[in-house]
């Protein structure tokens, strides 16, 4: 398969503190790279400047026509705020027809969610919309920032199968930063471990031993490896 990305000694520096240091990795087309790595280890900011949203040295090569989708770990929604689904979808020009077409694909079949406002729908409904937003402008390569933060463990599994589900009939790449690490065996081709200073990239059976973990993670963890026949 071709390469889809390559990052060749990459930093990104916040004045005197440097978040990210010298990472080099490669993202081949229709594989799964799964980010690891503590809170505060740089990996929503490594997302973000893979974008082209924060500033960095080193070099950040896409294939040349890549489209990306990008589904953030969270959106700042008041609860109270007066916009339904279909005038969320509305902003970025897409017909109701459309809306309607791209949800089923993530698994939502009532049209009368439409109507629906965005804040009073339940937390793993709110990570479909934001899927079916970034499917909309079919992308090659889907970027998640921890799909499942503030869902319940049954929520959880079904986030993870959509997302497998949708990258084989897309053949999408997928960009997957989590802390789940009974996800990663089922999800990953590639694993990137990140703590600042500290980095370690490789297939999950290379990278997730138990002396790599402590390193990243600090202290002794502890996973469970579930697998799918």
């Amino acid at each position: 398969m071709d390469s889809i990305l390559k990052v060749k000694h990459f930093y990104i520096t916040f004045g005197p503190e440097t978040v990210i240091h010298d990472i080099s990795f490669e993202v081949k087309e229709r594989e799964t790279l799964v980010i690891l790595g503590p809170n505060g280890a740089g990996k929503t900011v490594l997302l973000k400047a893979l974008l082209g949203l924060l500033p960095y040295l080193g070099e950040v090569i896409w294939r040349k026509g890549v489209k990306i989708g990008y589904v953030p770990q969270r959106v700042p929604f008041e609860k109270d705020l007066p916009l339904t689904i279909e005038e969320f979808f509305g902003l970025k020009g897409i017909s109701r027809e459309k809306t309607a077409q791209v949800l089923k694909q993530v698994g939502i079949e009532d049209e009368k969610f439409l109507k629906k406002q965005i804040g009073i729908i339940s937390s793993g409904q709110f990570q479909r919309v934001l899927i079916a937003w970034a499917l909309v402008d079919n992308p090659n390569v889907l970027l998640f920032d921890e799909p499942t933060a503030g869902i319940d463990i049954g929520g959880e599994e079904t986030v993870y199968n959509l997302i497998q589900r949708t990258q084989k009939e897309r053949e999408l790449t997928i960009f997957l930063v989590t802390h789940d690490l009974t996800t990663v065996f089922n999800q990953a081709t590639n694993v990137l471990c990140l703590n600042k200073n500290r980095f370690c990239y490789g297939t999950p059976k290379e990278i997730l031993t138990p002396e790599n973990l402590q390193d990243v993670f600090g202290g002794k963890i502890k996973y469970f490896l579930h697998t799918h026949e």
